[in-house]
């Protein structure tokens, strides 16, 4: 059934498909966000030695063939992983799904680096001779890539294409697929991010170059979002990726409801490439709550974007204290201390970890904060311990280079309303 654009139209989410540093589907991350298990080790990257990383462990071809896998990159079988395991968990039956009217929108920082650097490494070892290079180069690095593996191997027709949004991707994929859900271009989006950071030496040198990468003996405390002694990023890959529906479709084939996408913002700092700008920030998360019809005290988490900068960190919390600092009962996590920095994914996968709570009212803590930084310091912070209420609203931000800001708000579905 082709619907008409609506732009009232209420927008759910019916499936989530995830790997993350420390599991692969919802109930396993989720377990490990409750326990303070990690995913964090030292690897070794070429060129650069010994750094902390987060790397995914799932399997690769669960859903799509060697062959594939090998035409494609490590970003498109993240994103085949989590899309397929994202249908799965809809429900929906896809042999008869029209997959002309299902749209992909994938939100990501870079991908195709790792399959990049690996093919520069080899013709330098054979005196630069480009007979050598990979005739998949091409598809490998097209903007579209992640979402056009996911294309092709779902055998969605419908439109696809990625956002270059930085580290807001995973909330700017789940932002395009509510817009062309409410426009009636679809009738199905798949949607989210993805990341493939890690196995590629370019973003660590980066990073280690702006004194931006983190570092310590145990990996398992090098990511120390808020913390006093916080020295920088751990850069992890991930995906996660959503299905979304309008609930009244969702509703008529009596699909299960993870939670209700009510209000979203997007804006530019345009005053820095790499510094945010809490003024911006502030802004953004209030254009989101007025989206929603909602008054600050009404969110219950707010999921922060936090990557264990200082920089970042700071002017993160001092939006979020000008917005919820007032309302104590506010409750506010990061989750960046046990997967690292997933990037393209981190929003998606952040968002993830929260919306359990809906149904288990537990909200998991921030880990490795063993001394605050007095200016990240708030009274609503959920440190250590998880805190047990009852959810029905959570606000997430993901906040990316180059000043691309975003907030989403997720409320628990309810039949009364």
């Amino acid at each position: 059934m082709t619907h008409r654009g609506n732009l009232d139209q209420r927008i759910v989410i019916t499936g989530v498909g995830l790997t993350a540093p420390n599991g692969n589907d919802l109930k396993s991350y989720r377990g490990s966000l409750l326990e303070g298990k990690g995913g964090l080790a030292h690897i070794d990257i070429r060129y650069m030695g010994k750094v902390v990383a987060g790397l995914c462990d799932f399997d690769e071809t669960k859903h799509m063939k060697k062959k594939n896998r090998r035409r494609g990159t490590r970003a498109g079988s993240i994103a085949v992983y989590c899309a397929s395991e994202a249908i799965e968990d809809s429900g929906l039956d896809w042999e008869t799904v029209d997959r002309s009217r299902v749209g992909i929108y994938i939100g990501i920082t870079e991908h195709g680096n790792v399959e990049t650097e690996e093919e520069v490494f080899q013709i330098s070892q054979n005196n630069y001779d480009t007979k050598l290079w990979s005739i998949h180069h091409n598809p490998r690095t097209v903007a579209n890539n992640p979402a056009g593996e996911v294309s092709l191997i779902k055998k969605i027709t419908g439109p696809h294409y990625t956002i270059g949004s930085a580290c807001a991707g995973g909330n700017m994929g789940l932002i395009q697929g509510i817009q062309m859900l409410r426009l009636g271009e679809v009738d199905q989006a798949i949607a989210g991010g993805v990341s493939e950071s890690p196995n590629t030496f370019g973003i660590f040198a980066a990073f280690a170059s702006q004194g931006a990468l983190c570092e310590h003996e145990d990996a398992s405390k090098a990511s120390r979002p808020l913390d006093k002694e916080r020295n920088g990023i751990a850069i992890s890959e991930g995906g996660c990726l959503y299905t979304l529906e309008r609930l009244s479709d969702a509703l008529a084939r009596g699909a299960k409801i993870y939670g209700e996408i009510t209000g979203y913002a997007v804006n530019s700092d345009a005053s820095d490439y790499v510094n945010p700008n809490s003024e911006r920030q502030v802004q953004c998360i209030d254009k989101a709550l007025a989206a929603a019809g909602l008054k600050p005290e009404d969110i219950d988490i707010v999921n922060l974007h936090a990557t264990g900068t200082v920089a970042g960190d700071v002017n993160e919390m001092k939006a979020v204290k000008e917005v919820f600092g007032r309302y104590p009962e506010v409750s506010i996590n990061c989750n960046k201390a046990l997967i690292g920095h997933c990037m393209g994914a981190a929003g998606a996968l952040e968002l993830a970890g929260n919306l359990p709570s809906f149904e288990d009212g537990q909200i998991h803590g921030c880990y490795n904060i063993d001394q605050i930084d007095p200016e990240c310091d708030t009274p609503g912070l959920v440190v250590g311990k998880n805190l047990h209420r009852p959810v029905k609203r959570i606000l997430n931000n993901s906040f990316g280079m180059l000043g691309i800001n975003s907030a989403v708000i997720v409320e628990k579905y309810q039949e009364s309303e």
